[in-house]
């Protein structure tokens, strides 16, 4: 055969690989458990820390303040230094819609060692501690829940077995209006749930752990005994750390994707999304030139082998490398089927998934660019360092 095929066998055989051994994370039924109401409702304290969110907290925040929940909720809302009245919005939002009582806390600039939002969500927690509730809710400014979110998530906390879940975590459905919003967002998820097998995540004895920030419901108990948030102050891809040490801890986890809970902020132009990627991408390969190294190649071997080596074969007459490539894209195409479904797009998107790769190649590379040239994981006007180039406490 020529290099060629033996390329696309290659990408094919990586593809094989992906739709069968890769814990079936191209699959999006990992939904929460249905509800069984609990006898008596904890209680929730729900922390979100916002900076400069005064354009998003009129979408958000009221969805917070009018849950139908039984219990006691009080919500913290934390003040990060924002420029724009954000804490001052906060308050008149409260004052006028009602609902569960909300406080307003300013943490100051992030002491050296942390990355902003752990800073303010360690302030949010300690306020919220106070009131000793059963659980906390950390979601962040842009994230609007349905009225019943928070009784799912409890409810959904008490139906793991016994004990019931520590953690439980709902991938928000991201807004997906603008054309780079479509081609670009799908595309995230189903990476995220490549990188982290819902279904792996939720097993009882996995070492897969991750959760999404944006919405996850935690046992205070648990939080206790990972030390969170102060155990991760210095991570950048603050959710999958959390999730991590819950389950070092002892924790029980779970992750699927959200029905009811939706972010508002809108990314209509992909420089928009490419700095949403970009902030992060390298801190998941842990600032590794050698593992961005093997990521560049593994990347094109698995996205854009496919199509490449179909186009050559079929203009060269290779039939071994078409026919290859042409199967290594359908299986692609395959997987990416049931998130576009989700996601309510159009399944002709599903062929577009190798540009869409690459696109988030090049943030990857980006990303390590920004870094050393010391403007890396960047956001909302800091820059954040190393992780081992912050001092221990």
């Amino acid at each position: 055969m020529s290099a060629v095929a033996w390329i696309a066998v290659g990408s094919l055989i990586a593809w094989v690989w992906l739709l069968l051994g890769q814990g079936f994370y191209w699959r999006t039924d990992q939904r929460l458990p249905r509800r069984t109401d609990p006898a008596r409702w904890p209680s929730v304290a729900v922390v979100v820390p916002a900076r400069d969110e005064a354009e998003m907290l009129p979408m958000s925040l009221p969805s917070l303040l009018l849950q139908d929940y039984p219990g006691d909720v009080r919500i913290v809302l934390v003040d990060d230094c924002s420029g724009d009245g954000t804490g001052q919005l906060a308050r008149d939002l409260a004052a006028r819609h009602g609902g569960f009582p909300l406080a307003v806390v300013t943490p100051g600039e992030p002491e050296p060692g942390w990355t902003g939002k752990l800073w303010a969500v360690r302030h949010g927690i300690a306020v919220a501690r106070r009131e000793k509730p059963d659980f906390l809710l950390l979601t962040d400014a842009d994230i609007a829940h349905e009225p019943d979110s928070l009784r799912d998530l409890v409810a959904a906390a008490g139906s793991g077995g016994e004990g019931g879940f520590d953690l439980v975590s709902q991938m928000a459905r991201l807004r997906v209006e603008s054309v780079w919003e479509r081609l670009v967002v799908p595309a995230f998820v189903y990476f995220f749930g490549q990188l982290y097998p819902f279904r792996r995540v939720n097993r009882a004895r996995s070492r897969t752990a991750a959760a999404a920030g944006g919405c996850v419901l935690l046992r205070t108990g648990a939080a206790e005994r990972a030390r969170i948030p102060d155990s991760i102050r210095q991570a950048v891809i603050d959710d999958v750390s959390l999730a991590r040490e819950v389950r070092r801890g002892g924790g029980r986890i779970w992750l699927g994707l959200a029905d009811r809970v939706d972010s508002v902020r809108p990314y209509p132009r992909l420089a928009d999304l490419w700095r949403m990627v970009a902030r992060s991408a390298y801190a998941q390969l842990r600032h590794s030139p050698l593992l961005l190294a093997a990521t560049v190649p593994g990347l094109l071997l698995v996205y854009v082998a496919p199509p490449a080596t179909l186009t050559a074969g079929l203009l060269t007459g290779d039939g071994a490398a078409a026919w290859a490539g042409g199967a290594a894209w359908a299986v692609m195409t395959a997987t990416y089927l049931p998130m576009l479904a989700y996601y309510r797009q159009s399944p002709w998107l599903g062929p577009l998934l190798p540009l869409t790769a690459v696109l988030y190649l090049l943030m990857t590379v980006d990303s390590a660019v920004q870094h050393y040239r010391g403007r890396g994981a960047a956001w909302k006007g800091r820059t954040y360092a190393r992780p081992e180039a912050a001092p221990d406490r």
